[in-house]
């Protein structure tokens, strides 16, 4: 038994270790934009906004357009560098409306449909409005929420080896306990006191 908890504590102080190490840069990186999200008037993004005129082929925006979906958005973004996912092209009767967004980024185009012209409108935030999103898994992509579920279930491991390490370590063990009970119980109380 006691060559068992050897065993048991040697592996979850490795586990522990090293999936601390691989995700340091995650919580480094959900610690900094916690602060830039709960300090919004510190961290104020400052608005790139630009406006261009242009016309499209209306070969592309006729009675066809259905099928030209795809070349009028590679249009938008061989002309403009026109970055972020499709989230919107609606088909009117006299006009197109397409939306592509991205972290910290938004541009609107709007076709006139007869004559092919057009008025693309972007917006880019920056760095921190680009960190911002990212925290929080706005306009990012599958690829992205996968990465932060990965990341919530590793920090949740490492958490849950660090109170496996804290029975191991007698000396430690009923402070280690009685700090985790009150910080729950603060956690609590601030909730209770005051969140609205």
């Amino acid at each position: 038994m006691h060559v068992l908890k050897r065993r048991v504590a040697k592996y979850t102080r490795w586990l522990h270790i090293y999936a601390s190490m691989i995700t340091f840069a995650v919580v480094l990186f959900f610690s900094v934009t916690g602060w830039t999200l709960n300090h919004p008037s510190v961290f104020a993004a400052r608005e790139r906004r630009t406006q261009v005129k242009g016309s499209l082929d209306t070969k592309l925006t006729g009675a066809s357009v259905e099928t030209s979906k795809l070349e009028i958005v590679e249009a938008f973004r061989r002309a403009h560098g026109v970055a972020g996912a499709l989230t919107d092209f609606r088909v009117d009767d006299d006009q197109l409306s397409i939306a592509f967004k991205g972290p910290g980024y938004s541009a609107d185009a709007f076709v006139d449909r007869r004559t092919g012209a057009y008025e693309l409108s972007e917006s880019r935030l920056g760095m921190v409005a680009i960190a911002n999103d990212l925290h929080k898994g706005r306009d990012t992509g599958g690829a992205w929420k996968a990465l932060i579920d990965v990341s919530a279930a590793l920090l949740t491991f490492i958490s849950l080896t660090g109170l496996v390490l804290l029975y191991f370590v007698h000396k430690h063990r009923v402070a280690g306990v009685i700090l985790l009970v009150a910080g729950a119980g603060v956690l609590a109380l601030m909730y209770v006191i005051w969140v609205p």
